[in-house]
């Protein structure tokens, strides 16, 4: 055999494929198979068998088919038993079916096979089984179990609609407000790093947090408070009072139900300014009504009490969107890193703007 051509064993099935149709062509118009044999470097005893299943199936029985085991055929578990287990990774977590932990790997699904069946299996070979199933190695979202699915329904379907239809009849705005935290020495997540050594985050000892209240207008206009104390009722009665005094029509405020938020000083700060703003709560352990997310993008800084540029540019859809729009001196905050200077109670403060999101991120959400 020439030591250009490898075995044919070795082909690719599309080129076993074609050396038969070749071959059995060649036979079919007059050519003897040894020569046929000769000439695709293949076995007579090859070309008596093609010859043989051509005769008998036509061109069909020449064609290449899947190689091995089909699918489903002689695995240990059944294709009930794999639903089942499929199931009951989908449908509870590891501790509620007498296993430990809350997050499931292989190991553990596993031993959830082996407690169900009483058959053991290897890391990998579990990971296939996970992989036929089409189940990924995923970070869980994370649901309160005291939330009430029916309240969050009523509210969705129900108490959502109230509120914009009344703030659209009182000419209002619509808003939705949370607080955060950051501390300074909170690292998380992962980082690349040489195989073998642990990469190190070198930080600073002093550490220091800082708190945020923000809120976010359904047409994407936003306004925070970014703070060094505690969050509690006479921070929410600051972030409302300055909060209003960016509107000229009355402002209807979704929060969750924070103990600050229905305090008694807030209740009291609210019958004073009930012309100006409204507080409506959300269901018990549902945040994600209220979930806030930042722009990717800052606005220019300016100097307080200076009006922004209101300069407009072309996003790559085509539609303009409007830079630093409605940026407005929206809250103050209390300076982070530095020794409060005033007089007063308060806290040394500098200013902090809100922006508009544009068109376009909103159509991204």
């Amino acid at each position: 055999m020439s030591d250009l051509v490898r075995d044919a064993r070795t082909w690719s099935p599309g080129a076993q494929e074609a050396v038969r149709l070749l071959a059995v062509s060649a036979l079919a118009e007059g050519w003897d198979r040894a020569e046929v044999a000769s000439l695709f470097k293949v076995s007579a005893r090859a070309v008596d068998n093609w010859w043989a299943k051509w005769q008998a199936g036509g061109r069909d029985a020449l064609l290449s088919r899947p190689r091995g085991r089909r699918t489903g055929e002689h695995q240990v578990l059944s294709e009930t038993e794999q639903a089942a287990v499929r199931q009951a990774v989908l449908d509870h977590i590891p501790c509620g079916l007498r296993l430990s932990g809350q997050l499931w790997t292989r190991g553990l699904t596993g031993e959830l096979i082996f407690k169900l069946y009483r058959v053991r299996f290897t890391e990998p070979g579990v990971g296939k089984y996970l992989k036929r199933w089409e189940l990924t190695f995923q970070r869980p979202d994370k649901r309160a179990v005291e939330q009430d699915p029916e309240a969050v329904r009523i509210w969705r379907e129900e108490t959502w609609p109230a509120i914009r239809a009344k703030a659209k009849a009182d000419n209002g705005e619509v808003l939705f407000a949370d607080q955060a935290g950051v501390r300074s020495d909170q690292v998380t997540g992962r980082t690349w790093g040489a195989k073998g050594a642990t990469p190190v985050i070198r930080r600073t000892g002093n550490r220091f947090s800082v708190n945020a209240m923000s809120a976010i207008s359904t047409k994407g206009r936003m306004h925070f408070m970014v703070l060094t104390e505690s969050f509690d009722a006479k921070i929410m009665c600051r972030f409302l009072d300055r909060l209003v005094g960016h509107f000229d029509r009355k402002v209807h405020l979704i929060v969750d139900r924070h103990s600050a938020h229905r305090s008694k000083t807030v209740r009291t700060w609210l019958a004073d300014h009930e012309d100006q703003i409204e507080l409506h709560f959300l269901p018990s352990c549902s945040p994600g009504r209220a979930r806030q997310r930042r722009p990717q993008t800052r606005p220019a800084p300016h100097s307080p009490g200076q009006e922004p540029n209101r300069t407009r540019r072309r996003n790559p859809q085509g539609s303009s969107t409007v830079d630093n729009a409605n940026l407005t001196s929206c809250a103050d905050t209390s300076a982070v890193g530095t020794s409060a200077t005033s007089s007063t109670s308060e806290p040394h403060e500098f200013l902090i703007n809100s922006w508009s999101l544009s068109a376009d991120y909103l159509a991204r959400e």
